[in-house]
């Protein structure tokens, strides 16, 4: 099986984690396991033993927002600078997440259609659904085929449903040339990503690229300064694209003994990508395509031939937290334009977030706790309080939602992004929570089920920190790990 890696991002194989150069930790920097014995905390020892913690000198210089309540009350067992901004990286989908359920329902579906304009002339209209794959368009051309259409003169692909730019002006250029920072809009097609091969050759000779998909390959123009090396040395890879898009750069070196790697590459076109992939499609399907158009023109009026909908809100929200999707968030955020239209020169996505500011509001999170300009996190411009984060979390515990919210929760040592943290600590099982990281940035809100005490909401959010991920990672679990033992004393 190859490894997947993302675009722009650089693989060390010398026995570290991808992407993070390690070295030893100082005396001072040396963090303590989370594996730590089980003990049990009264809430009276809570402040002194997380202040413990954040304290340290190697957070000096990092900012700390922490909010800590019974999920029964809003009394407060511990907090620092709760109410102030901070940048919530990921976390933000909660935010998203728990307005789109509480204003669409859990079993709200994205429906893609396909309508006959007569002539042989076929329009595709997206509405964004993120789950929409290859699979979904075998079963579109089946439908058409079963409904007599045996050639298509011209395949109009309406991509006008969604407004607004396909990535955010504020995201940062290294996020969109990777697979997590793929474009969204109405016609999105494996989550807007393809896939190429880099396989070893012999020694000297430059990695040989292998296209999933050929139609693709003629898309671009491969610089490959890339390198085969001897059996066992270090391997890295390094795939980055020009501002237009059009040039792909590979550098880099696999050893010789080294497994093919697998690069996923954002689309730059994605109405086009979808319109290609849709016409491979009907051909295969003994459907000949004559011409094919990106175009504003729709046969919403017109008879619908075909339709997909998506998996019900409830899947889609449950991609969305436990794999941390940005595409699904964006695409979810879009969704919530259902209830407001975009008006004149207004984006989808910004009728979508004035949709979740008065959900989240009437469901009673603070308007002022929070300011954001995207539905995933990925822009730097996003703002929340570690109180906005709390006050959601309390409201969707008392929504109809509920167990469907908390469900889409990544869980301690079990799932998702929690996956390979807490195991084998008293927080193991008992945490469902989202995770948040970027650069500087590290932050982990959700709910916990104590044994010994009342079950708890929380968020820490950790900003402006130049220590790697990993340590500031490893400090909130211990924070996380102490709560899981408190008890009533």
């Amino acid at each position: 099986m190859p490894k997947r890696i993302s675009l722009g991002l650089l693989l060390l194989f010398l026995g570290t984690q991808v992407g993070i150069t390690t070295k030893p930790l100082s005396a001072q920097t040396q963090v303590v396991p989370t594996q730590t014995t089980t003990k049990s905390i009264c809430p009276a020892q809570l402040g002194a033993s997380i202040d413990a913690v954040i304290n340290r000198p190697v957070f000096s210089r990092s900012r700390w927002g922490i909010l800590v309540q019974p999920l029964s009350s809003t009394q407060t067992l511990y907090s620092r600078d709760a109410q102030k901004y901070f940048t919530p990286a990921s976390t933000t989908k909660l935010l998203t997440t728990a307005a789109a359920l509480q204003q669409l329902g859990t079993n709200f579906r994205i429906r893609t259609s396909v309508y006959g304009g007569g002539n042989g002339v076929l329009y595709v209209v997206g509405r964004g659904d993120p789950s929409l794959g290859d699979a979904q368009l075998t079963v579109l051309a089946k439908q058409l085929k079963q409904k007599g259409i045996e050639r298509v003169n011209q395949l109009i692909a309406d991509d006008t449903y969604i407004r607004g730019d396909i990535v955010h002006p504020s995201w940062q250029w290294e996020d969109i040339q990777s697979d997590y920072g793929a474009p969204i809009n109405s016609l999105i097609l494996n989550q807007n990503v393809f896939n190429i091969r880099l396989s070893p050759q012999s020694v000297g000779q430059p990695l040989k690229v292998i296209w999933n998909d050929i139609s693709e390959a003629a898309q671009w123009q491969v610089i490959n300064q890339s390198v085969t090396t001897a059996e066992n040395q270090p391997s890295s890879i390094n795939v980055t694209r020009d501002l237009k898009g059009k040039i792909l750069r590979i550098k880099g070196q696999l050893a010789l003994n080294s497994q093919p790697q697998l690069v996923s590459l954002p689309v730059v076109s994605p109405a086009e990508y979808f319109s290609r992939r849709f016409r491979s499609t009907l051909i295969a399907e003994k459907i000949p395509v004559v011409q094919t158009f990106v175009s504003s023109s729709n046969g919403k009026n017109q008879e619908e031939l075909a339709n997909v909908e998506s998996p019900p809100l409830s899947e889609l929200v449950a991609q969305t937290n436990i794999n941390s999707n940005n595409l699904f968030a964006e695409s979810l955020l879009r969704a919530l334009a259902i209830k407001k239209p975009p008006a004149e020169n207004q984006t989808s996505a910004d009728a979508g977030l004035e949709v979740m500011k008065a959900t989240l509001t009437q469901m009673g999170v603070d308007s002022t706790g929070y300011s954001l300009v995207d539905g995933s996190g990925l822009s730097r411009k996003d703002l929340v309080s570690p109180e906005a984060l709390v006050q959601t979390l309390q409201a969707m515990a008392k929504s109809p939602a509920a167990l469907v919210y908390r469900a889409s929760l990544p869980v301690a040592g079990k799932s998702g992004t929690l996956k390979s943290r807490f195991q084998n600590t008293p927080a193991e099982g008992i945490v469902q929570a989202k995770t948040g990281t970027m650069g500087g940035v590290v932050s982990l809100a959700g709910y916990i089920n104590t044994p010994k005490y009342s079950p708890m909401v929380f968020s820490i959010m950790v900003n402006q920190s130049e220590q790697p991920a990993r340590v500031v990672r490893q400090a909130i679990d211990e924070i996380v790990v102490l709560l899981a033992q408190l008890q009533n004393c």
